[in-house]
C-alpha cells in the first residue's frame, strides 16, 4: 500500500515540476532556449526511450501542448499513445556450456545476435560448413541426421570467404543456422579454422527477430564432440515507449502533421560515435531542437486562420528504428486518409553561418512541392532539396503509408551522436529562419485541397552493403564532386589514417569518389583488415592516405 502511495506522490511530484517549467510562454527564441535547455539537461539523462528520462521528456511536451490550448490526441483522451517495445539485450549470469563432460569458460563462447535461449542437452554432430548448395550440386548434410541434435559448424566455406567465393551467396550464418534448425537440430555451435574468415560479432542489438534456438561461436574446435549441453539466455526485457500527440481542431475536414522525435540515447549505447566510458549523450541539436521548433510552430499556428486542422507529434523510439512513428501508422489516433501532409524536424539546431542552406528532403513526394526550390522566405536562407521520401528519420514512415512529408535538416556536424551535442552551440536565429521556411511552406498549400501522393524515383538507388567503415561523417550539403566531411570519429580507421574534418575524399583505392553512393560502393569491396589508398583534396592540394579497415 505504501508503494502504491509514494509511487503517486512521485507522480505528482514530476506532473508539478514539468508544469512549473512551462508556467510562462513567451514564444521566440526565449522559449526556444527555454524548451532546449530543459530537454537537453543532464536531468534528463539523454532521453532513452523507456527510461525516466524520456518519460520526464514526454510530460513535459504534454504539458507545453495543454498551456497552449491544444487537445490531446493520444489514448483514451490523453496527449499520450503508448507502445511497446524490447529493450537493450544482455545474457544472463548463468549460462552453460558443455561438450563432453567439460564445462567451457564464459570467456571461451558467446551468442550471435539471433539466438534464441533455451536448454537442451544431446548428441553433437559436425556438418562442416552446413551449406546446401543444389546449384552446385553441394550438401554439407549428406548422410548425416541432426534432428533433435546440437550441430556444430564451420564459419568459412569450401572456398574460404572472400569476394569471389564461388559460394559466397551461402556465407550468410543465419540462413545457414536456419537451415539446421528445419532440419531439427536443437542448437548449432559455430567454430572458425579458416583465417580468411572473421569471427561473427558480439554484439547483441534490438528489433531482432531470434530464432528459436541457441547460436553460439566458440574460440575452439569441438569437432569430434560427441555430446553437448547447452544452457543459454539472452535476457530481452519488455519495455514502454510514449508518443506525445495533440490536436489544433480548426474543425476542417483535412489535417497535416507536425513530428517531431524526442528521444535520444541516453548514455550512449550502439548509435554513439563516442568512444571511451559511456556519458550522458543530451542531443540538444537531435532532437531537442526539432521539439522546441515544433512547439514555437504549435504556438504560431494557433493563432492562424488555416483550412486544415494540425497535429502535433512529439515520437518516441526513433533512435531505436522510428519505433513512435512506425507504430503511430499501424495504430492511428485518428483516420490517416484524412492526413494531407506530414512535416518533419530532425536535427534543425546548427544552420551553419558559412553554409546559411537548409536541407528538404521529400519534395517529389508530391507535385505540390515543386515551387520550394524557387522559394526565397528568409534573406541569405538557401534550400538544399532531395525529392527522396525514405530516410533515416520519422517521416519515412508516412511515405511508407503514401502521405506526401518534408523533411528539414540544418547538416550534420562532429558533435553528432556524441555527448558534446549540447545546448550551447544551438544556432536559436537558424531555427527561427527555418521555422520561417516552414509557415510559408504551410501557408503555400493551404488552400490546395488534397495534395496528390508521388512516390520517389531516390528509393531505388539503394546503396551498397558493406562491412566496413572509415567512421567520418559526410557533409550533406555538399554538392561538388566528392564526398566532403564534416567530422571524423576518434579510433576509427579514417582517424587513423589522418583524414580531417573538411577533405574531400575523391578516390578510394581505384574507385573513383564523385558522391556519397560512390563512397559506399567503394566500401561494399573490402574487407575487415584490408588496406588501400585514399586521396583526398585538402585546401585544394592532393593529399594521399594509406587506411586499414578494422
Amino acid at each position: 500500500m505504501w508503494r502504491t502511495a509514494l509511487f503517486s506522490i512521485l507522480i505528482l511530484l514530476v506532473a508539478c515540476k514539468s508544469e512549473q517549467q512551462v508556467s510562462t510562454l513567451t514564444g521566440g527564441k526565449e522559449q526556444l532556449k527555454k524548451d532546449i535547455t530543459y530537454l537537453a539537461s543532464d536531468e534528463l539523462e539523454g532521453r532513452d526511450t523507456g527510461t525516466k528520462g524520456e518519460a520526464l521528456a514526454a510530460q513535459y511536451i504534454a504539458d507545453r501542448f495543454k498551456a497552449l490550448g491544444l487537445t490531446p490526441a493520444g489514448d483514451e483522451g490523453t496527449f499520450y499513445q503508448t507502445f511497446e517495445f524490447t529493450g537493450s539485450p544482455k545474457l544472463s549470469q548463468e549460462n552453460r556450456l558443455v561438450i563432453d563432460g567439460r564445462e567451457i569458460a564464459d570467456s571461451l563462447y558467446y551468442p550471435l545476435n539471433f539466438s534464441g535461449s533455451t536448454a537442451f542437452s544431446g548428441p553433437a554432430v559436425d556438418v562442416g560448413y552446413g551449406i546446401v548448395a543444389p546449384d552446385m550440386n553441394y550438401d554439407d548434410y549428406t548422410g548425416k541426421e541432426v534432428r533433435d541434435k546440437i550441430v556444430t559448424m564451420k564459419i568459412s566455406s569450401p572456398d574460404g570467404i572472400h569476394p569471389h567465393s564461388a559460394y559466397i551467396t551461402y556465407h550468410d550464418l543465419r540462413q545457414r543456422t536456419e537451415t539446421a534448425m528445419l532440419r531439427g537440430a536443437k542448437a548449432v555451435i559455430l567454430y572458425n579454422d579458416d583465417p580468411t574468415a572473421q569471427a561473427p560479432s558480439k554484439t547483441l542489438t534490438e528489433n531482432v527477430n531470434e530464432l528459436e534456438i541457441p547460436v553460439l561461436f566458440l574460440n575452439e574446435d569441438p569437432q569430434g564432440a560427441q555430446a553437448i549441453e547447452v544452457d543459454f539466455t539472452i535476457e530481452r526485457p519488455k519495455l514502454q515507449g510514449k508518443n506525445v500527440l495533440a490536436l489544433l481542431d480548426n474543425g476542417k475536414e483535412r489535417t497535416f502533421i507536425i513530428g517531431a522525435h524526442y528521444d535520444h540515447l541516453g548514455h550512449g549505447g550502439g548509435g554513439s560515435l563516442h568512444r571511451g566510458k559511456p556519458e550522458i549523450h543530451n542531443g540538444a541539436d537531435d532532437n531537442a531542437s526539432g521539439v522546441a521548433a515544433m512547439l514555437e510552430l504549435a504556438r504560431i499556428l494557433k493563432g492562424k486562420e488555416l483550412d486544415h486542422n494540425v497535429l502535433f507529434l512529439g515520437f518516441s523510439g526513433e533512435e531505436r528504428g522510428l519505433l513512435g512513428s512506425n507504430f503511430f501508422v499501424k495504430n492511428p489516433t485518428m483516420n490517416l486518409e484524412e492526413v494531407n501532409y506530414m512535416l518533419n524536424m530532425d536535427m534543425v539546431g546548427r544552420l551553419s553561418e558559412k553554409r546559411n542552406k537548409v536541407i528538404i528532403n521529400g519534395v517529389g513526394t508530391s507535385p505540390a512541392w515543386d515551387f520550394i526550390d524557387s522559394t526565397l522566405v528568409v534573406e541569405g536562407l538557401e534550400a538544399k532539396t532531395t525529392e527522396a521520401g525514405t530516410g533515416p528519420s520519422d517521416h519515412m514512415s508516412f511515405y511508407l503509408n503514401d502521405v506526401p512529408v518534408l523533411h528539414f535538416f540544418s547538416g550534420t556536424h562532429e558533435d553528432y551522436h556524441k555527448p558534446s551535442d549540447d545546448e550551447h552551440l544551438i544556432n536559436y536565429d537558424g531555427i527561427e529562419d527555418i521555422i520561417a521556411y516552414m509557415e510559408h511552406i504551410i501557408y503555400e498549400v493551404d488552400d490546395d485541397g488534397e495534395l496528390e501522393f508521388t512516390q520517389t524515383k531516390e528509393e531505388k538507388k539503394e546503396a551498397a552493403r558493406f562491412k566496413v567503415t572509415l567512421g567520418v561523417i559526410p557533409d550533406y550539403l555538399y554538392e561538388e564532386k566528392g564526398m566532403r566531411i564534416d567530422g571524423v570519429t576518434e579510433g576509427r580507421p579514417g582517424q587513423k589514417a589522418g583524414i580531417q574534418k573538411g577533405d574531400v575524399i575523391i578516390r578510394m583505392g581505384q574507385k573513383e569518389i564523385g558522391d556519397i553512393y560512390a563512397y559506399m560502393e567503394g566500401l561494399s569491396t573490402f574487407e575487415t583488415g584490408e588496406t588501400t589508398t585514399l586521396v583526398v583534396l585538402r585546401d585544394g592540394t592532393e593529399v594521399s592516405l594509406e587506411v586499414t579497415f578494422d
